[in-house]
């Protein structure tokens, strides 16, 4: 199973991640990779996949390496996430709305993109927000 896995790829991923590793941390990082590749080759419930490393405290023994599976797994998720917004950006800020500004789009992609949130909000209770806000107009 983690017989595909390049330890120079995963060190250069968290290198990418200054921030959360550290140059010590990156020392670290690569020699708990090699020990942790190992174990998880002689480890029966991971040849098996019916253990997860939270349940068999795995992210205590090499909480670096639980770092960057994080960060492994979040990737494409956030990566999709801004995707589809680019995506939803190019629908609602066409040549006709080129000259928009960045607070205006911003209130336009929000409905766009979070449609589901949005729906369930009925438009009794919007009307009703609006109702009770003050004038905020002022005098000149």
């Amino acid at each position: 199973m983690f017989s595909a896995y390049d330890k120079g790829k995963l060190i250069r991923l968290a290198e990418l991640y200054p921030a959360d590793f550290s140059m010590i941390d990156l020392v670290s990082l690569e020699h708990q990779l090699s020990t942790y590749i190992i174990d998880m080759r002689t480890s029966e419930e991971f040849t098996s996949l019916t253990s997860i490393a939270v349940k068999d405290k795995k992210n205590v023994v090499y909480p670096l390496v639980y770092k960057l599976i994080v960060f492994a797994l979040t990737l494409p998720v956030a990566t999709a996430t801004v995707e589809r917004a680019f995506s939803a950006m190019k629908i609602i800020k066409h040549r006709l709305r080129s000259k928009m500004g960045d607070a205006w789009l911003n209130d336009c992609l929000v409905p766009y993109i979070e449609k589901e949130v949005f729906d369930s909000v009925s438009n009794e209770v919007i009307m009703q927000h609006y109702q009770k806000m003050q004038s905020r107009m002022q005098s000149l």
